[in-house]
């Protein structure tokens, strides 16, 4: 049953550092700089009161690859090294014709479109950048595929609950995450980016992407294709590019198409992340286990596209019929927090779990079935299509 999401605003960004934009490694190709014309693009993207303060100074452009009349790289705006202050940027792909420059970012359908025709993104990168381009969360799916960004069956600290990728601001994207071995995992597989020092952003399929921030001793990538859980890097405090960092910890938040989305609503890890009444409330819920900032959040690995973890609002069980409905027999039950796979779905007697109401009932892989209103699955409907 899919999540409650909060609807915000794009966080505002603090005031940026100076940085010159550095050299890049090959010759620009004509017909003119290819980094006034991402650091424009870059700028007109920022939101108001960052392009007021910006200025191309503040920009760090970073040319990775040349060939010909194309480019990439990496795009950023340095932040000033305080509080609810972060840094923003984008992977960029730009080509270059008898009328400038066409600079696409990562997230954008035209990115995807560059993407298809550049001889500099391989394979594997264009088999990601040409998810097509779809409403943030998905037209109401939430799934992401995604594990918890450490190692599965760890225990780590979630030392706040929902916030923005810049602090309080909204849209709440991020949630901080510390202790365990304190080595920091790809959520899920994609291909992997360096934007600065200590910030890696891997891009994932169904449009998503997942940055990753503080990192101590973090790889240096362009994009390499990296396997869900591979090493990223590990907690620190780094701010190399800009806000502030009280601990060892990952500044971990969440991106669909080109900009952060809420990541309440989201399934990481079989937790649903959920927004308190202010920035860095709240907390995640596994199951009708709750846990808020300072609690422990375990490693449970992905949730499978055709699963659901069993969330029976506070009770210990939920009860499995032999058809759609209370007027089937019962067949035994499920813990409260298990994993289950749906086979396929039908519409039964109406119930009300924690996310609503819902006549849908779901066939477990066993042959079983239970009410869609005690599954947390993403999706406010059938996941696997119509019995």
């Amino acid at each position: 049953m899919r999540r409650l999401m909060l609807s915000c605003a794009l966080a505002a960004i603090g005031a940026w550092a100076v940085a010159p934009a550095p050299a890049t490694a090959a010759p620009r190709p004509a017909p003119g700089p290819v980094a006034d014309a991402v650091t424009a693009k870059l700028l007109g993207s920022a939101d108001s009161a960052t392009a007021r303060a910006a200025d191309a100074q503040q920009a760090r452009i970073t040319v990775t690859r040349t060939n010909g009349r194309w480019a990439f790289g990496t795009a950023v705006l340095l932040a000033d090294r305080s509080e609810d202050a972060h840094p923003t940027g984008s992977v960029f792909l730009a080509r270059s014709d008898s009328k400038g420059w066409t600079v696409a970012f990562d997230g954008e359908a035209s990115f995807g479109d560059l993407a298809a025709a550049s001889p500099l993104v391989s394979e594997n990168e264009k088999a990601v950048f040409r998810t097509p381009v779809a409403p943030l969360a998905a037209g109401g799916d939430f799934r992401t595929g995604m594990a918890l960004p450490f190692a599965v069956g760890q225990t780590w600290t979630l030392t706040s609950g929902p916030h923005g990728w810049g602090g309080a601001a909204a849209p709440w994207s991020s949630v901080d995450l510390a202790g365990g071995d304190q080595v920091v995992r790809a959520a899920r597989a994609g291909t992997a980016y360096t934007m600065c020092t200590g910030w890696i952003r891997v891009i994932h399929d169904r449009g998503y992407s997942t940055d990753y921030y503080h990192l101590w001793n973090s790889i240096s990538v362009n994009g390499a294709a990296v396997a869900q859980g591979a090493y990223l890097g590990n907690t620190g405090t780094d701010v190399t590019c800009g806000g502030s960092a009280t601990g060892r910890h990952v500044h971990f938040g969440l991106r669909q198409n080109s900009a952060y989305v809420p990541i309440a609503g989201h399934g990481i890890g079989k937790w649903d992340f959920v927004s308190g009444a202010a920035a860095y409330q709240g907390g995640a819920r596994h199951g009708s286990a709750y846990v808020g900032g300072g609690g422990g959040v375990y490693n449970y690995g992905a949730l499978g596209f055709n699963q659901g973890v069993v969330d029976a609002n506070g009770g210990g069980t939920l009860t499995r019929r032999s058809g759609p409905g209370t007027g089937y027999g019962a067949v035994g039950s499920i813990a409260d927090g298990a994993t289950v796979t749906v086979s396929c779905s039908a519409n039964g007697t109406s119930h009300t779990g924690r996310y609503g109401t819902t006549a849908l009932w779901d066939r477990l892989s066993d042959g079983s079935w239970v009410s869609d209103a005690y599954l947390s699955t993403g999706v406010n409907g059938p996941i696997n299509g119509w019995c």
